[in-house]
């Protein structure tokens, strides 16, 4: 079962313009009790290893916990629906202080 903040790889497709696309981590934002009923689509956040000081970007230094093999960032401009059959490895998760400041930069994005 897959978890908020779990970081799984994910096959986005072709891009277009500047989107995130190809096979690339991202992180689960999807509510806990939403995945509790086993959804067939899922909230991701795409990974980069481009560090740029955005702030629609959160720093995520790699860890124990998060298996990320390098500096790299949430790229909370980039978020997307996916469905589940897109999502092929869980690596780690970024914990809860990360996975908070994921959910605060989307909610200024999203005016919500």
């Amino acid at each position: 079962m897959l978890n908020s903040g779990d970081i799984v790889e994910v096959d986005l497709g072709t891009p277009i313009g500047s989107e995130a696309g190809l096979r690339r981590p991202a992180v689960v934002v999807t509510a806990v009790g939403v995945l509790r009923g086993d959804p067939n689509v899922v909230q991701v956040v795409p990974i980069t290893r481009t560090i740029r000081s955005s702030g629609a970007e959160v720093y995520i230094e790699p860890d124990d916990d998060n298996q990320l093999s390098a500096p790299s960032a949430a790229q909370c401009q980039h978020v997307r629906s996916v469905s589940v059959t897109r999502l092929t490895t869980k690596q780690g998760n970024v914990g809860p202080v990360t996975l908070a400041e994921v959910r605060e930069v989307l909610g200024l994005l999203l005016d919500v």
